[in-house]
């Protein structure tokens, strides 16, 4: 069965799905399982951080891409904020070594855009909102990842079936891929169905053998429900989904009210933000490797669906014929007997 959407046509995938962009999760390994499989990769820019790591991985894909006549591709994530300070130099690193894909998360994606259209790169945009929406759009950028309730990380405020018809009506040129809550074949379709043309899952691919995370993370997604999972804006200063663990509840899910006036205050905003995120970033390094106590772990309420830990390669095989089985009993049940009453 062919599920050909504008979101496949334009990188030639086999499957409508990106395995997403996960802080300090996402690696080389993944990205290569993901584009043997037909489906797009990517990874966060700041999971390299050391001197050219980043610059040999873009070129290790590429050549990977190539020599193995990929059916799928790869892609990075750019948080382009001001509050990032290596924004600059990975995107120049990304147009020299002509990065595929992009999606842009928190802040303004007019540069990414127009560095990326210079060699026909495709620039998605992180959206939760009309705003949000607008601001793109008016960039010209080539698609949404409508991000929603739901989702690990940086969830929207916005459930998808609302969301996307929303996006899908006052956007209809813009393809749309959905984030959030999504870790089967039977949700894709639901997106699908919603007017999409791809989900985008991460949640899901943390349980997998592959991933750069302990033993405890990945159980801790096989074993957590959708009641387990909490928002927090004591990580980056903008709410995030993680794990209710102990040490999660314990650091609270509200900023206190210095840190919510060091946040506003036109002064001190960006250079705090910064702080913020650096102290965030190494409580999630520390979080995800074995032995430690304070575990905070990013996840979407999908954890819900999750019951084992496999090879990435297996769960693109069981999202694709998950998506072919939904396919059919939708038609089975429903299409079939209107049919045959119509006769």
């Amino acid at each position: 069965m062919s599920f050909n959407t504008a979101f496949t046509d334009m990188f030639h995938l086999r499957i409508p799905v990106i395995m997403a962009p996960m802080f300090l999760v996402s690696n080389e390994a993944m990205m290569k399982s993901a584009m043997q499989c037909g489906i797009m990769g990517t990874f966060p820019t700041l999971n390299y951080r050391k001197e050219n790591e980043l610059s040999a991985l873009l070129k290790n894909l590429n050549r990977f891409k190539v020599e193995n006549n990929c059916p799928g591709n790869y892609g990075v994530n750019l948080i382009v904020q001001q509050t990032n300070p290596l924004y600059k130099d990975h995107l120049e690193l990304c147009v020299k070594e002509k990065v595929p894909f992009y999606i842009t998360s928190l802040g303004n994606p007019k540069e990414v855009i127009q560095r990326a259209h210079e060699y026909g790169g495709k620039v998605f945009c992180d959206v939760t909102n009309a705003e949000h929406a607008e601001k793109c759009a008016s960039l010209h950028c080539d698609g949404f990842i409508a991000v929603s309730q739901g989702a690990g990380g940086h969830a929207g405020p916005y459930p998808q079936s609302v969301l996307l018809p929303f996006l899908r009506e006052n956007y209809p040129h813009i393809p749309v891929v959905a984030a959030g809550g999504i870790a089967t074949g039977a949700g894709i379709l639901s997106v699908l169905a919603l007017g999409a043309s791809g989900a985008s899952i991460g949640t899901r691919f943390i349980a997998s053998n592959e991933a750069s995370v302990s033993e405890a993370y990945k159980n801790a997604i096989v074993d957590s429900g959708m009641n387990d999972i909490m928002m927090t804006e004591r990580i980056s200063g903008t709410p995030c989904a993680v794990i209710s663990t102990p040490y999660a509840k314990k650091i609270g899910p509200k900023q206190n009210w210095f840190e919510r006036w060091m946040s506003n205050n036109p002064t001190t905003k960006k250079y705090f933000k910064m702080l913020v995120q650096y102290k965030g970033m190494g409580k999630f390094e520390k979080a995800v490797k074995p032995g430690n106590y304070d575990n905070l772990w990013a996840a979407g309420q999908s954890v819900e669906l999750i019951h084992d830990i496999i090879p990435c390669e297996n769960i693109i095989q069981r999202l694709e014929a998950e998506l072919e089985e939904a396919m059919f009993h939708l038609m089975q049940r429903h299409v079939a007997p209107v049919q045959a009453n119509n006769k």
